[in-house]
């Protein structure tokens, strides 16, 4: 199990087609390209369109990696490398247990969220983000040993919700009037879900090629 010193030191994941790099301020023009392939699929998704706003956003996620909040990735084709788009973890919680029943280090999380996942517009439908899902999933469970991993999306984004239950995860229910919008509009949010103890069956599905 990782200590609280080398929890965030997260190596590149890699699939058959897919790896995730850590995020860094040399991924910005490339994200930026990614980005401006048909915009409308990014309408519940918060994605900038434009290098200042972009670098902005990984300066963010770089920052949050430096706090203990995040780990960002972005998404990239094995074969050449090309960007794709970005995710990450976020949102991890540290549970506070009575010290005689705390089951591992201080400062050692035990569940987190995955989120800020979007991918160009090409990208899309192609298995890829089946695949970094899979990576993450991975990482998640056999190396962190996390209790939970945690998915939120727009209640409206159907194509997120369809690849999240696609995956195997489990609508925790749904968050009334949650944030403010993409689009301008107050969101309900879905909240998604795998368990630790569902994560084999899971795997094993993911590597047949099942759902």
């Amino acid at each position: 199990m990782a200590t609280e010193q080398d929890f965030f030191a997260v190596p590149v994941l890699e699939s058959p087609s897919v790896r995730l790099v850590p995020l860094d301020p040399s991924h910005v023009p490339d994200l930026v390209e990614a980005a401006r392939e048909e915009r409308e699929r990014f309408r519940f998704t918060d994605v900038p369109a434009d290098e200042p706003r972009m670098a902005a956003y990984v300066e963010r996620a770089v920052a949050g990696r430096a706090k203990g909040e995040a780990v960002p990735f972005a998404v990239a084709a094995r074969l050449d490398g090309r960007v794709l788009g970005t995710t990450r973890f976020c949102y991890f919680e540290h549970w506070k247990w009575l010290p005689e029943y705390r089951p591992r280090p201080v400062g050692v999380p035990e569940a987190v969220e995955i989120g800020y996942t979007w991918l160009t517009a090409r990208a899309q439908g192609t298995g890829v983000n089946r695949e970094a899902k899979r990576l993450l999933l991975g990482f998640a469970f056999e190396q962190w040993r996390m209790r939970r991993v945690t998915f939120r999306t727009d209640v409206r984004n159907m194509r997120s919700r369809r690849a999240l239950e696609g995956l195997g995860a489990s609508l925790d229910g749904v968050l009334r009037n949650a944030q403010a919008g993409y689009d301008g509009t107050v969101r309900d949010t879905a909240v998604y879900s795998v368990l630790d103890t569902e994560w084999a069956g899971i795997r094993d599905r993911f590597d047949a090629g099942t759902r």
